[in-house]
């Protein structure tokens, strides 16, 4: 460790199960690396939707887990633990943490820690890992996205659906996305989506076959759930791929048809990315590494980021986040 650190931080903390007014601001004792990890002093935090659902009590953080929310940070290396190798006190860099992230701190993992693109701030890089990380195990491992094969996201406009649209436009793909305003579907289309669909106005099921000749779409990763699975298993290609990747309206179904799933030979899978073992991200991370940071150095994609909040603000970020008035990606900043 180095010795020129403060003994305490501020953090964010969530008083009890509930809406914004729970979030607290807290002054408390640094945290301090294990063995494998690193301290950060973190400069910017993502907000993102599982932190919305640890709030109101539905996602409680693994056990073990430091109870303080927050799932991407980046900032500059400040302390070593035990065994870490290849990095060095004043390196900046970006981290998927498990939990503790709203804070001016936060103890990382080395494995899912990557270098600071150069081409960006690190307020922009703290609102990579959570979206990257997703977008790439989900739609590029997990949903076998291919060049040439139609993409389609719901959410277009959020964190995880512009991540989406610029890695599968870039990965050769044919993009198209939803979402619920024609500001949003201006936005998405400036991304890079072929057509983006204002599901408000429009059945995004037609217009996507109208899009691809009858096809429908080879792989669609979703975020709403329940009220959207027997339209996605209608909208997708033969040998299409569903992959879900959250519930914002529910998962429970009464009832649907199952035969798409044998007529059109559909995988329907899913995936969360938390509660995976740390070997699993290390292995998304080295994924990212290889195909997706060129591109971020080279500035062919990059977040976006729609608002900036200081950290004994935190409340308002959430309650940006809950209006879905945002293009992209919300950010807490230390002042560090």
């Amino acid at each position: 460790m180095t010795t020129s650190l403060p003994e305490t931080m501020r953090q964010i903390r969530f008083t009890a199960a509930g809406g914004p007014d729970v979030l607290a601001l807290e002054t408390v004792p640094l945290p301090q690396p294990g063995p494998g990890q690193v301290l950060i002093e973190v400069v910017a935090a993502g907000i993102n939707r599982p932190d919305i659902q640890q709030r109101e009590g539905k996602y409680p953080p693994p056990k073990g887990a430091t109870e303080i929310p927050g799932l991407e940070v980046a900032g500059r290396i400040v302390g070593l633990g035990e065994g870490v190798s290849g990095v060095s006190l004043d390196d900046e860099v970006c981290a998927l943490v498990i939990s503790g992230g709203y804070a001016e701190f936060a103890v990382a993992e080395i494995g899912q820690c990557l270098p600071k693109p150069s081409s960006l701030s690190l307020v922009e890089a703290g609102g990579l890992p959570e979206n990257y990380f997703t977008v790439y195990s989900t739609v590029i491992e997990r949903g076998r996205l291919k060049a040439g094969e139609a993409f389609l996201v719901h959410g277009g406009s959020s964190g995880i659906g512009s991540t989406a649209i610029q890695i599968a436009k870039h990965h050769g793909a044919r993009v198209f996305a939803t979402a619920g305003s024609a500001e949003k579907c201006e936005f998405c289309r400036e991304l890079g989506a072929e057509a983006a669909i204002n599901y408000r106005e429009a059945d995004f099921v037609e217009e996507v076959k109208r899009l691809t000749d009858g096809n429908g779409v080879d792989v669609i990763l979703d975020m709403v759930g329940a009220p959207y699975l027997a339209k996605n298993l209608s909208a997708l290609a033969i040998e299409g791929r569903l992959v879900q990747i959250a519930f914002m309206q529910g998962y429970k179904v009464d009832a649907f048809s199952m035969m798409p799933i044998m007529m059109k030979r559909l995988t329907f899978t899913g995936a969360t990315l938390r509660a995976r073992p740390k070997a699993e991200k290390e292995a998304i991370a080295d994924g990212l590494a290889r195909d997706v940071w060129p591109l971020l150095e080279a500035g062919t994609i990059r977040p976006v980021i729609h608002a900036t909040f200081p950290l004994e603000e935190a409340r308002k970020a959430h309650e940006l986040m809950e209006s879905s008035a945002h293009l992209g990606k919300i950010m807490l900043v230390t002042g560090r």
